[in-house]
């Protein structure tokens, strides 16, 4: 399996797992620019714009590690980008961090950290 494959692989059972855990799901691979956020989801709540970060080991650290300040702020600008689309500016929104290690296999780890950053 390719990166490519890989990637695709591990959005879709976040995908599942935010489905799973009530959320609606309203976007997947939204682009703006050059900038694209995985997943865009709806509690009852708030907007949910979802990065999701696939790995095979932990030889680089945790996935989540790999969202840095340049990524977070390509993110809010596709937040922002979703949400005037829209007409939705004002809403109530979180940045969360899916997290899957080994996708599709019995050793598979999905963790869900919910507002793992705000605007910078």
């Amino acid at each position: 399996m390719n990166n490519v494959e890989l990637g695709k692989l591990g959005e879709d059972r976040a995908a599942a797992h935010l489905e799973t855990g009530g959320y609606i799901i309203l976007d997947r691979n939204y682009r703006f620019l050059k900038a694209e956020v995985d997943i865009v989801a709806a509690t009852d709540r708030e907007i949910v714009f979802v990065e999701v970060k696939t790995r095979r080991s932990r030889t680089f650290g945790e996935p989540e590690d790999s969202v840095d300040d340049a990524k977070k702020k390509q993110l809010f600008k596709v937040a922002e980008a979703w949400l005037h689309e829209r007409r939705m500016e004002g809403s109530p929104v979180r940045f969360d961090v899916i997290s899957i290690m080994n996708p599709g296999e019995k050793k598979e780890q999905v963790r869900h950290i919910e507002g793992a950053f705000w605007y910078l």
